[in-house]
């Protein structure tokens, strides 16, 4: 982490990710790249569904390789970049085919490393194996849910999962929630940690940084009108006047469950993550 020095009150307390002890590549690779709307919270009829979101820099959206269906072909790591489209480090890798492709990269893999995708690949960062292969207590990421149907599990900055047990065909994995859950053990995964772990102790200082992000305020709702918020309303700084929290749409809000009881996937839950009530006990 670089901390700037205090010369301006926006710089007082900012601290960020030094990139040029880590990045070896200042421009992506041309033929992996390509511009890209972004959905900025909408909808297909253009309504607000996400609020906090628009605006922000303009992003080339690099093509990263998710489902890794180059198997048994080694690969080496060419250059390692910025993605402003995700909070993890990506690799420019070159196959021994001759063919580049752009890849989530783990920790502790440096340019000139190699990897593979093989069901008899040794236990090493950055390589892929299939789950049952996969001894337990190793941290992985980049796991799918379906086998063949690419990476969908742990891809943020600093993320992993640990494999805990396999049994009867699956493969139980504690995830970053702390939920614990079952797949496929013909699933793939990618053993080590995702790079750029430091993501998470950014101070970005100003509201003009989070702007450049695409992230728009946040208002209080104890600071709106009554017709705006359930929050609002009151003389000067009054309480929000209800048993519990709601949100802008009149629902019960922080600590509860919202899941659906009947979710496809719940039989694969063995253990559920804690909800922010259960975490404050």
């Amino acid at each position: 982490m670089k901390k700037l020095k205090p010369t301006t009150p926006g710089r007082r307390g900012t601290s960020l990710v030094s990139y040029r002890n880590v990045l070896t590549a200042s421009s992506p690779h041309k033929k992996l790249t390509k511009g890209k709307k972004r959905i900025t919270g909408r909808n297909s009829a253009g309504r607000i569904t996400t609020r906090h979101k628009g605006g922000g820099h303009k992003r080339r959206f690099r093509d990263i390789d998710f489902r890794y269906n180059k198997k048994d072909i080694s690969a080496r790591i060419e250059s390692i970049e910025y993605d402003p489209n995700r909070s993890g480090f990506i690799a420019l890798v070159v196959y021994k085919d001759g063919e580049r492709r752009y890849v989530l990269v783990p920790k502790s893999i440096k340019v000139g490393d190699e990897f593979i995708v093989s069901e008899t690949a040794p236990l090493s960062v950055g390589n892929r194996l299939l789950l049952k292969n996969i001894p337990v207590g190793t941290f992985v990421y980049n796991v799918e849910v379906q086998p063949e149907g690419g990476a969908k599990l742990a891809r943020s900055a600093g993320n992993h999962i640990e494999v805990l047990a396999n049994d009867q065909g699956y493969t139980h994995l504690k995830m970053p929630s702390g939920e614990i859950r079952k797949v496929r053990d013909t699933s793939w995964a990618s053993v080590g940690v995702v790079s750029n772990e430091e993501h998470k102790l950014r101070n970005l200082g100003k509201a003009g940084r989070s702007r450049w992000l695409g992230v728009r305020p946040t208002v209080r709702g104890s600071a709106m009108n009554p017709v705006d918020h359930p929050h609002g309303g009151g003389e000067g700084r009054s309480g929000i006047g209800l048993r519990r929290p709601k949100n802008t749409f009149g629902k019960p809000w922080l600590g509860i469950k919202t899941r659906k009881k009947k979710k496809y996937s719940n039989v694969f839950i063995i253990k559920r993550r804690k909800s922010a009530r259960e975490k404050r006990r």
